[in-house]
């Protein structure tokens, strides 16, 4: 089985299992007291705060250990805006953070304050200057990952750093994709991560929060981990986090380099083993080992099924993987194919075979999703005044409503329009995307008596 989802979780280094193990006879007693174990355990605790504060670039006691990545994009968030509330309640982020960066930002917004979402473009990346536009007066804090989740592209940190610096506002940086393969540069004052991206055990974040920035930790206080990260230390997984993150760093140029080509591979093979895929995602400034496509008119859902069974373990931000049958707010903000959405995140030690055997399969597994979707009999369709086609997809979902477009878009003249009716959310997203792959017009959508109506337009 070729485990292709590092993006997600990365398998335990054997560094990582070894310090574990390990800190299991020595770190069970607590930091916290004054004899013999719990000065070892105190000892052990040190270590790999002065450790993971090395790898990140900063102070020992600006790193605080939490018990997720979640946990510390949490903590950062609240404990950021309410160490400047005098300045004003105004979060900026950008469309394609992390869900916990956005459910955070929700519930500040649902207790009164203001959130400014900046967009991207289609490769997933925000403009500094966009940024930069964003901040006011009352600017209390931005956040912006260091690079994507689901479609690899690395986000322009320094510069969108250096404008916060200018206006005064801190600048929370999630690192969770890419702090191990490097530190992140800029100029930022809030920086949040999780060990089970780079190969360490779950359950362990990093908060970091740079001297100077006002901060105030939010609910009840505790003496632990400077009141930021409430409760007992698991120090075994915290010292194998940090003993992990030093050696995936101390391999990191080399095996990056490596990743790089054989993501390559599959961005510039791709388009010539499968029709009617899109790949998706900066092509130069993205992650190592990660790359994403979208295949036209292909189930999300189904095609990873059909690629577990052929011993390949993805992901995708597709709207059919998701139990609300909307699609990926990261695709969403992109503008790009939700279709057959499918990220290859290869983890560091990757063989170049399974990479070529992906490749081998991945048009076959395609080609027979195709097929068994059946790509359905156009809905009968009926010219309306004016010489359009209608096309009534009510009640079928992604996506059979961008296959029975494309299989009834010859049927009307050049500059004739096709309506095609959907109440599937997905279909806001894909039907304007196929215009653009294929070349068409997409003219709008409209109100109609059920779900809504998709206007397309032929070009040729």
């Amino acid at each position: 089985m070729a485990y292709f989802d590092a993006a997600s979780a990365v398998p335990l280094h054997p560094v990582a299992r070894q310090a574990l193990q390990a800190s299991l006879d020595e770190g069970w007693a607590d930091p916290a007291r004054l004899y013999r174990e719990g000065r070892r355990a105190r000892m052990l605790l040190d270590a790999a705060r002065e450790a993971a504060a090395e790898a990140v670039g900063c102070r020992a006691d600006e790193l605080v250990f939490t018990p997720s990545g979640t946990r510390a994009v949490h903590s950062g968030v609240a404990g950021a805006l309410a160490g400047r509330r005098r300045t004003g309640s105004h979060l900026i982020v950008s469309a394609v953070e992390h869900s916990s960066v956005l459910h955070a930002a929700e519930a500040h917004e649902a207790g009164g304050g203001t959130v400014t979402q900046v967009p991207v473009d289609r490769t997933g990346a925000v403009d500094p200057d966009a940024c930069a536009d964003a901040l006011r007066d009352d600017t209390a804090l931005a956040c912006l990952q260091s690079a994507n989740h689901e479609v690899g592209t690395e986000q322009p940190v320094a510069e969108v750093a250096e404008a916060c610096r200018a206006a005064g506002v801190p600048l929370l940086v999630d690192a969770a994709q890419s702090l191990g393969w490097g530190r992140v540069t800029g100029d930022w004052s809030l920086l949040t991560a999780s060990a089970h991206k780079w190969g360490g055990p779950s359950g362990v974040g990093l908060l970091v929060v740079r001297k100077g920035v006002r901060f105030a930790p939010q609910g009840p206080g505790d003496e632990r981990e400077s009141g930021r990260a409430p409760g007992f230390e698991n120090l075994p997984a915290i010292v194998a986090a940090a003993a992990s993150l030093r050696a995936v760093r101390a391999e990191a140029a080399e095996e990056a380099a490596r990743l790089r080509e054989l993501t390559e591979r599959i961005r510039t093979r791709l388009p010539a083993l499968v029709p009617d895929v899109e790949v998706v995602g900066d092509p130069v400034r993205r992650l190592p080992g990660v790359v994403t496509f979208s295949c036209l008119y292909v189930d999300g859902e189904t095609l990873l099924h059909e690629l577990d069974r052929a011993g390949f373990s993805v992901s995708s931000g597709s709207s059919c993987t998701s139990s609300t049958l909307t699609p990926s707010h990261v695709l969403r903000a992109m503008g790009v194919l939700s279709e057959g959405n499918v990220r290859v995140s290869l983890p560091p030690g990757t063989p170049a075979e399974d990479v070529e055997r992906f490749l081998e399969v991945l048009p076959g597994t395609v080609a027979a999703v195709r097929e068994k979707l059946g790509a359905p009999a156009a809905t009968e369709a009926a010219p309306e005044s004016g010489g359009d086609l209608v096309v009534d997809a009510i009640g079928r979902r992604c996506p059979v409503p961008v296959i029975e477009l494309a299989k009834v878009i010859g049927d009307v003249p050049v500059g004739g329009t096709v309506r095609v009716l959907s109440d599937d959310e997905a279909a806001r997203l894909d039907i304007p995307a196929w215009c653009e792959m294929r070349g068409q017009e997409y003219v709008g959508e409209e109100p109609a008596e059920k779900g809504t109506a998709y206007l397309v337009r032929r070009v040729s």
